[in-house]
């Protein structure tokens, strides 16, 4: 079963931002100009054999430009092919966390994403840390980006090293960084080897750009560490995955990286 670990099913208030004028140069029909339906989602899904995809809400300081209740819309849409990431606010550290635990009880969400770039300060910011406790008393993971963004916003914020101090001072919490890390690879390995509980999904790459490094990582020591991840609509789920047979994986890595890791981090049966 592969499991992708990092799509959105987007509004057309996500996809029309300005901020993603760049990834409009980079993938040309990429981003949707018309609201998409989920029968479209499913059906990216279908052309590359996804059975279950992690849909993730999108929360920043201009406010949701894809709510949490959307994403639950989306899941109930989908007969149990699509798994709900929520997220919150910064700004309002008790609604944030009031928010993390109606994603979890209410919404049935499986985790909660925020992205450092868009509130354009690292994870090691006061204001992540009542969502991170948050998500330790709901036991999900919390999800976010590293390395550098493709829309218009800073990247720094997305330093992988700028997880490990997070990860010591909430060893219970599973963490999960998407996009690869790149171009600090190095140092989300580096990261995900030294915390238990920390992880790399491989979202916004396809399979023929990973970089060598973080190839050999998940094929060696690193192989319960890495999660298959497209970033649908950016890219296409069928799209990532080509050229996955040249990046010489053994059965064991193989399945674990396509779907094994991700069923056992994000808790799906």
């Amino acid at each position: 079963m592969i499991i992708d670990a990092w799509i959105q099913h987007p509004t057309l208030r996500h996809a029309g931002d300005p901020m993603f004028d760049s990834l409009r140069r980079w993938a040309k029909g990429g981003l949707p100009t018309t609201e998409l339906p989920v029968a479209a989602t499913l059906a990216a899904m279908d052309a590359a054999g996804i059975a279950r995809a992690l849909t993730c809400a999108w929360v920043g300081p201009q406010g949701a430009m894809i709510s949490n209740d959307e994403v639950a819309g989306f899941v109930a849409e989908a007969n149990g092919r699509l798994v709900g990431v929520g997220s919150v606010n910064l700004k309002r550290p008790m609604q944030a966390m009031r928010e993390v635990r109606r994603c979890v009880r209410e919404l049935g969400f499986k985790a909660i994403r925020v992205l450092p770039w868009l509130w354009e300060v690292p994870p090691t910011d006061r204001r992540f840390y009542p969502v991170y406790a948050a998500c330790c008393e709901e036991g999900v993971p919390f999800c976010t980006q590293i390395g550098h963004t493709g829309p218009l916003m800073p990247s720094e914020v997305g330093r992988p090293i700028y997880l490990d101090p997070v990860a010591i001072d909430f060893p219970e919490l599973t963490i999960v960084g998407g996009h690869i890390g790149y171009p600090w690879t190095d140092e989300a390995i580096a990261v995900a080897t030294k915390h238990e509980r920390v992880y790399i999904d491989t979202s916004a790459y396809t399979a023929k750009r990973y970089p060598p490094q973080l190839v050999e990582y998940l094929n060696a020591h690193g192989r319960t560490k890495v999660l298959f991840g497209s970033n649908w609509p950016m890219i296409e789920p069928a799209k990532a995955l080509a050229g996955l047979d040249s990046l010489g994986l053994d059965d064991e890595a193989r399945a674990l990286f396509l779907g094994g890791n991700a069923a056992r981090v994000y808790g799906l049966q």
